[in-house]
């Protein structure tokens, strides 16, 4: 940071001086100048670090292979990785050493990885300097500074949007071979269509987890039901509070409420599934219980109501700013020809804003199919297949954190299942963006 950054101040003070002179016009400013070394000096050090720190390890290794065969013998290669693995943590200090061989590895260990990093950085000030001269000696009041910092933005934007494309594609693609994978081991027909859902290992060959029971169907109508009953909480009350106050309340009252609502979606997950688990659930059980009906003492119920209340902000704030970005003259307009302003916000108001409102409900969908933590606390585990919203049910995104929790082997069906569920989240969630899309497309409302 120093050379870079002082790499920056002589840069700028030159870029300055060339001004001052008056001899020729400078081309670009003086920060220009100063961000253009900067970046020669510091872009190419950084891609030498990274790639120094990608290919040590594998120096390391190499270098260790002769000491550790001469130590244990011709071993295998997969024993050898064990070995470089062990030497690694004791000269780290998590393991002790159980020999004087290993003791020996582990200072040879130390004396390599000591030398790779004194020269590392030896090396890393070096390009720094460098790459600071390199751009320091192209200075010139004709030099293109300007243009040539705005090509490595360009760049530096494009390759920050493919990082993101690619990730996309990547996850996409994990997915689907993945629940490949899966479908090869258990008919995709089972998995759609089945009613039963039990991906453990038995402890008795006649129970139904014996050989895994990987029907989807009690899964998808949990994840739907909470989401549904959530939704029944936060759209009318989120919609009604963004009308509220984007066209009824005072500057006051909105300054107000509108950062208490936002509060909401910043309260951590585990405190609403604490909240549902100690208090909302035990009063729908009581609830139940005295209305005569059969309830349990985690539902479905429960774990929607608090999900809902989660959401209300997604709903609300995204809602509230669309509805305030409606240009005020379609308002006077509309009140203008004689409506009243609960007619003007049903008519005039609300068509203009409903891609954005389409927009906020499809988020708070999204983030009610996604949520684990208060469907673990409040809702359960058991994947049973019912409508009751009084009863017991599990999610999707629930049954992915159950299935990867600890160590697991990737060739089994019960793990392979977890891609498979998380693929159909990924159609469901796409099938949703596409429902939009057509409803937006339907029933939005242009003005000139």
């Amino acid at each position: 940071m120093l050379i870079a950054g002082s790499s920056y101040w002589f840069a700028r003070n030159k870029a300055l001086v060339f001004a001052r002179s008056g001899r020729e016009k400078n081309h670009s400013r003086a920060g220009y100048h100063g961000f253009y070394v900067l970046l020669c000096s510091s872009v190419p050090a950084v891609i030498f670090l990274a790639l120094w720190s990608m290919a040590e390890p594998f120096v390391i290794k190499s270098s260790l292979i002769d000491s550790i065969t001469a130590q244990y013998g011709e071993i295998a290669a997969d024993e050898i990785s064990i070995r470089y693995t062990e030497i690694a943590n004791i000269a780290s200090g998590v393991l002790k050493p159980v020999d004087e061989a290993g003791a020996a590895l582990a200072d040879e260990y130390k004396a390599i990885h000591s030398t790779s990093t004194i020269a590392k950085a030896m090396l890393f000030i070096a390009v720094l300097l460098a790459g600071a001269l390199f751009g320091y000696l192209k200075l010139r009041p004709t030099f293109k500074a300007r243009d040539n910092v705005e090509k490595f933005l360009r760049v530096f934007l494009f390759f920050s949007s493919g990082v993101a494309i690619c990730t996309t594609i990547g996850i996409v693609a994990t997915l689907i071979f993945e629940s490949l994978r899966f479908f090869e081991l258990v008919p995709i027909t089972e998995f759609l269509f089945g009613t039963k859902w039990s991906p453990q290992i038995a402890m008795r060959a006649d129970q139904a987890g014996s050989s895994g029971a990987f029907g989807a169907i009690p899964l998808f109508v949990g994840t739907l039901q909470i989401a549904f009953l959530a939704m029944l909480v936060a759209v009318p009350v989120g919609l009604l509070a963004a009308i509220y106050l984007a066209e009824y309340a005072s500057a006051t009252t909105r300054r107000i409420v509108k950062p208490l609502l936002e509060i909401l979606a910043g309260i951590p997950t585990v405190v609403y599934g604490f909240f549902a688990a100690l208090t909302v659930a035990p009063f729908v059980r009581d609830l139940g219980t005295a209305a005569g009906l059969s309830t349990s003492s985690e539902s479905a119920l429960a774990a929607g109501v608090v999900m809902g209340v989660m959401i209300i902000p997604f709903v609300s704030s995204l809602s509230d700013d669309v509805i305030s970005a409606v240009p005020q003259s379609l308002r006077e307009a509309s009140l203008g020809l004689g409506a009243t302003k609960s007619e003007t916000i049903k008519k005039v108001v609300f068509p203009a804003a409903l891609p954005g409102i389409a927009g906020s409900i499809l988020l708070a969908v999204s983030r009610a199919i996604g949520e684990t933590m208060i469907v673990v606390m409040a809702a359960g585990l058991a994947a049973n297949l019912t409508v009751n919203p009084l009863a017991n049910v599990t999610t999707v995104t629930v049954q992915i954190v159950t299935i990867l929790v600890g160590d697991q082997e990737f060739d089994s069906a019960k793990t392979l299942a977890a891609f498979a569920l998380g693929l159909m989240l990924f159609v469901v969630t796409l099938m949703l963006n596409i429902l939009a899309l057509h409803i937006v497309k339907k029933y939005r409302e242009k003005y000139d």
